[in-house]
């Protein structure tokens, strides 16, 4: 039975290997970077979500859309929580089509995101969770456990990975990424350094920070309820470990008078 037991660990940790591998390569280079919200009581940091939420609307969303956000969630707490006229001012800027009217209209809060612009450019809502197959250099899951490495790490590490060297194969040209399986990306670089302006002067528009930044905003996109299911998680960790300690020392107190005897 032990026997069986651990061959069964041994062919999923190399199940898992292997799917690391696939999705990352093995010369890929991803950094583990230091996110507010991994770890057990990490939490999102609004300030980063909301400088996020603007490098997508300036960069990344004359390509790439969010089709399973809303524009309401925006305001929602553990999220970017902008101001509900803000929500109302930043929706206007949009349009969706309305099946009701047959024609386009200006979006609501009540709305969802447009979906990606082209045809070949994925959709970023659940990017971060997509690439969570991902999970680190050591190239198991349990990387991704310990070192908190997933999506978003490998979403930073793709923006600021592109090398400057480009090559045509098949009349594409073709990008060097460091961090895309293979090496090359069809996709040209999207940011450069000070791509930005933010409210927040001292805000770091370094391309690897705003990397960051756009990063953590897709992982809320991706787990916008995050925070409330590590709350109830910790909460039931805690909950468990006590009623252990209380079922422990039941039985002690139940079996001692025979416990007793036995050694008499």
């Amino acid at each position: 039975m032990l026997k069986k037991l651990a061959l069964t660990t041994a062919v999923a940790l190399g199940l898992s290997a292997g799917g690391a591998l696939a999705a990352g390569g093995s010369d890929a280079k991803i950094e583990n970077y230091a996110f507010s919200f991994e770890g057990l009581t990490g939490s999102f940091d609004q300030n980063q979500l909301q400088r996020g939420l603007q490098v997508y609307t300036e960069i990344c969303a004359a390509c790439h859309g969010l089709k399973y956000v809303s524009f309401r969630n925006l305001s929602d707490d553990g999220g970017p929580a902008l101001p509900e006229d803000q929500v109302f001012a930043y929706a206007d800027e949009y349009e969706v089509f309305d099946a009701a009217i047959d024609d386009f209209r200006s979006a609501t809060p009540a709305d969802k995101f447009p979906a990606s612009a082209l045809a070949n450019a994925p959709d970023l809502s659940l990017m971060a969770k997509a690439r969570a197959g991902f999970h680190g250099p050591a190239g198991t899951g349990i990387s991704q456990l310990i070192n908190g490495m997933g999506g978003p790490e490998y979403i930073a590490s793709l923006l600021a990975g592109y090398t400057g060297e480009e090559k045509e194969e098949a009349g594409t040209i073709l990008y060097e990424n460091t961090a895309f399986p293979g090496g090359w990306i069809s996709m040209a670089p999207p940011l450069y350094g000070d791509d930005v302006e933010f409210a927040d002067e001292d805000a770091s528009t370094e391309l690897e920070d705003i990397a960051q930044d756009v990063s953590a905003f897709l992982m809320w996109t991706a787990e916008p309820k995050m925070m409330a299911r590590k709350q109830a998680g910790l909460t039931g960790l805690i909950f468990l470990s006590v009623l252990s300690v209380l079922l422990y020392l039941t039985n002690k107190r139940l079996w001692a008078a025979a416990k007793g005897k036995k050694s008499a």
